[in-house]
């Protein structure tokens, strides 16, 4: 097989773009136009739209090169966002790679829904996004709540690494914390709202996803155990302690979740509080919220302390 741009005559961005798509559909990737744009314009330094205002421009040699280098890479079928090392997430840029899961567009439903809840509280507010990756919905999140504090929690290290390049890059190191450990454990004191996106992905579907997720997105960051729900499980076990007397949780979900996470909400604040616990919940709201899909993505759920 030819490699890209092996003639002369197919070094213009039209005909390189017209053999990168080719090799892309022929992987069976889902959207090998986007991909050859995006990459293209990375190698480039264009956007889209600049890149087809100059449909015949040629690229230079080292240019060519590093372009078939990233085809190559995304026939493999790694993801363009660790390719280009850039993913946009509730219209911030954010960077990613290996050591952390790809922010997904229906995850900006945990921010929207977080920003309404922070705008309506007058009081100091205080937040924890369990299990933060890259950082993108704390970091979202203090962009437009700049007086909150907003503590990032993740087991990994390597993850955390990553969510401080991001703090940087959006300039929220004074009100976004990050602390490394099990769930809701390293937090100082209690919060507001509780944001998570934990892993959710069951044993069967773990076995089909595609190539692209499962071959280069971290595990730790998807497996939810044999029904999805493990994390989510102990997050809700913990969360009584780390609360303030009204708060808020919002989960991510997966589809096929949100009836069986509303139960496990209500069971966990309408049992019978514990000398160990020190705010005694007498009640949860909770409400299944649907993505523009139609699909059951965000778990909503609402806690209110005794009032004795």
């Amino acid at each position: 097989m030819n490699e890209i741009g092996d003639k002369r005559e197919e070094t213009s961005i039209r005909q390189l773009l017209i053999e990168a798509m080719r090799l892309l559909q022929e992987e069976g990737l889902d959207t090998p136009r986007l991909d050859a744009e995006l990459l293209l314009g990375h190698v480039l330094g264009l956007t889209r739209a600049q890149i087809h205002a100059h449909p015949e421009r040629r690229l230079d040699a080292a240019e060519l090169e590093s372009y078939r280098e990233l085809i190559e890479r995304r026939r493999q079928h790694e993801p363009v966002a660790y390719i280009t090392g850039h993913k946009e997430f509730y219209g911030l840029d954010f960077y990613v790679d290996r050591r952390v899961l790809i922010p997904r567009p229906e995850t900006e439903l945990l921010v929207e829904k977080g920003l309404e809840i922070g705008r309506a509280i007058s009081n100091p507010l205080t937040i924890a996004d369990v299990g933060t990756g890259c950082g993108a919905i704390a970091i979202s999140l203090a962009v437009h709540l700049p007086q909150a504090i907003i503590y990032a929690l993740d087991a990994s290290s390597e993850a955390l690494e990553v969510a401080a390049l991001n703090r940087c890059r959006h300039s929220v190191e004074r009100n976004v914390h990050l602390l490394q450990g099990d769930l809701l454990s390293p937090l100082p004191e209690p919060v507001d709202l509780i944001v998570a996106n934990l892993p959710y992905v069951s044993g069967g579907e773990w076995e089909q996803l595609p190539r692209t997720i499962a071959a280069y997105e971290p595990r730790s960051a998807l497996d939810g155990g044999p029904d999805g729900l493990d994390a989510i499980r102990r997050l809700l076990a913990q969360a009584r302690s780390h609360l303030k007397p009204q708060a808020t949780i919002l989960l991510e979900i997966g589809a096929t979740q949100g009836a069986a996470v509303a139960d496990l909400a209500r069971r966990s604040f309408d049992n019978p509080p514990t000398l160990l616990r020190t705010v005694h919940f007498s009640r949860a709201t909770v409400e299944v919220v649907q993505d523009y899909a139609g699909l059951d993505r965000m778990v909503v759920i609402e806690v209110q302390a005794d009032s004795c």
